[in-house]
């Protein structure tokens, strides 16, 4: 039988790091509830994350569509204001030919006159006619024929008479050719007119009726 050294009692065994087993068992208890409740906590940091991205998306596109109207309004006005640049251009230029060739009216009136007499001959005739292309290479166009309805809008009575071979107001004379450029008269023809006799009756055509005839359909036998 062995004896026992005295002063020395066993011990319970502890871990290597020096924590018993009592202490242990709730410090890893612990660990597994911080863990538990790690992933709770970042799903509602993600949740308000996304909810926060959403929002600046809403901002962004909400932002986005303003300034697509505002650009689209501000070609709309571009566009416009060209076509008003274009149109007063135009305006303006049409503006200037028509006071350049109104100028020029009383010369063509003056060689119209002379081509009547026989006296647009020589020289003068060449820059007469000259003259004339370049005036209809810019727009200038004229107008006004004898036998033509009266128009008030382009032709200016001058003179007025009754005949009885007209069944309305006739232009029976051109005292002075008219002008236009385009749509635009720059001078009403000069005109003389004949209206209808006063209360003659419009010409009708005669009914036709037919004749008997002459012939003799029931020839008395003869002997």
């Amino acid at each position: 039988m062995s004896e026992e050294t005295p002063g020395f009692e066993e011990k319970p065994e502890v871990p290597a790091d020096g924590t018993p087993d009592d202490a242990a068992e709730p410090k890893a208890a612990a660990s597994s509830k911080e863990e538990a409740a790690a992933p709770a906590g970042d799903s509602a940091a993600q949740s308000a994350q996304d909810t926060a991205l959403l929002a600046q998306l809403d901002q962004a596109r909400t932002a986005l569509g303003e300034r697509t109207a505002d650009l689209q309004r501000l070609q709309a006005e571009y566009q416009n204001y060209r076509r008003r640049v274009e149109r007063d251009r135009i305006a303006v230029k049409e503006i200037a030919v028509a006071s350049l060739l109104t100028e020029l009216l009383p010369t063509l009136d003056d060689i119209g006159r002379a081509r009547d007499h026989g006296e647009l001959v020589g020289g003068f005739k060449s820059v007469a006619e000259s003259l004339e292309t370049a005036a209809a290479k810019m727009g200038l166009q004229q107008f006004g024929k004898e036998g033509e309805p009266f128009d008030p809008t382009i032709h200016e009575a001058l003179m007025h008479s009754y005949a009885p071979d007209v069944t309305e107001t006739t232009c029976v004379a051109i005292l002075q050719p008219g002008y236009r450029i385009g749509e635009r008269t720059i001078r009403p023809a000069r005109v003389a007119v004949a209206e209808p006799q006063p209360g003659a009756a419009p010409k009708s055509e005669s009914a036709e009726t037919d004749a008997p005839s002459d012939k003799d359909t029931d020839a008395p036998d003869k002997g």
